[in-house]
């Protein structure tokens, strides 16, 4: 089969198209998946830079949607996985042409979701969800910040603190950009590179600050996030896409007695009964539309690289995806 593989750590240079790769054997739990989309996401950048250290070599992806063509002996009893099912897929490996999964991290599409979609939210949507209700529960009246409102996590942020009834602050760096944020729903957009965004914030909340501050920026946004989060609130930082926050003096978070949260998606479902609880809410809010997915980008496998560039260079609004012939 045709994948991705990295052999060692580096710029997308590094990323290998390889042809003959083995189908992934099935284990006894597993789910052999042929794979139609993959998502591009920051964290496979993360992982082929070294940021996050992987076993060399392995096959890149983490997200991906399908049609189930094998399963394991001890997986129809408990998760009634079927051959021809449409699902979307939670593991490594996913830029490939097969995928094999644990059915933990495997889940049917709905008919009303498509096979593109499922890809697009199964990481992506799947940490936002997360972030809005376990890292920290967004509620109806409550002001939010999110930095960079137009990408493809700060867009479902966006979408879905605003179905939970929360004011949004988003953040951006374009007049284009500022159009995307506003048709997601943020109620405010702040042009970052134009003004200083804590004073912004200020004025906007009359000097109390924002409920929480969800951000995936990282070191560049740190300190700002930390200045506009309120007395009692919640920072939580989800990414690094501008490089990883260096220590810090712990005492800040004293200052307005503010909770730092710094979640990862798979912790929050770990166990069978987590994922499936917060899929079946997100592919629910999908179907009915009140999250609704932004495509910005379709690739291929041998154009990954330019995938992850563009992703890297912020630049990009909605979710990239590699379709997989």
């Amino acid at each position: 089969m045709k994948g991705i593989r990295v052999h060692q750590t580096g710029d997308s240079s590094v990323l290998r198209q390889e042809t003959d790769l083995a189908i992934p054997a099935i284990g006894d739990r597993d789910v052999l998946v042929k794979v139609e989309y993959a998502g591009v996401n920051f964290i496979d950048i993360y992982q082929r830079a070294g940021v996050y250290p992987m076993p060399l070599p392995f096959t890149a992806g983490r997200e991906g949607s399908g049609t189930v063509v094998g399963v394991g002996p001890h997986v129809r009893p408990t998760t009634d996985f079927n051959i021809g099912d449409r699902v979307a897929v939670f593991t490594q490996g996913t830029m490939a042409e097969y995928v094999s999964a644990e059915a933990s991290g495997v889940a049917k599409l709905p008919p009303s979701v498509s096979t593109q979609s499922g890809a697009a939210i199964t990481l992506q949507g799947l940490t936002a969800w997360t972030m809005v209700r376990d890292a920290h529960r967004v509620e109806a009246g409550q002001i939010i910040l999110v930095q960079a409102a137009a990408g493809g996590t700060g867009g479902l942020l966006v979408q879905m603190c605003k179905h939970l009834g929360a004011t949004v602050i988003g953040t951006v760096s374009t007049q284009q950009k500022a159009q995307v944020a506003r048709k997601h729903g943020c109620d405010h957009v702040i042009l970052y590179k134009d003004v200083n965004v804590e004073r912004e914030v200020d004025h906007l909340t009359d000097g109390e600050g924002c409920h929480a501050v969800l951000s995936g920026v990282g070191a560049a946004t740190f300190e700002a996030d930390l200045a506009c989060t309120r007395r009692k609130g919640t920072l939580v930082s989800y990414g690094n896409s501008s490089g990883v926050v260096s220590s810090f003096g712990i005492l800040a978070l004293s200052k307005r007695n503010v909770k730092l949260v710094r979640p990862t998606l798979a912790n929050y479902i770990t166990e069978r009964e987590e994922f499936e609880e917060r899929w079946q809410e997100l592919s629910g809010l999908v179907s009915s539309g009140a999250v609704k997915i932004e495509l910005g980008g379709m690739y291929t496998l041998d154009t990954l690289g330019r995938a992850q560039d563009d992703l890297a260079s912020q630049l990009t609004t909605g979710k990239l995806l590699v379709k997989i012939d």
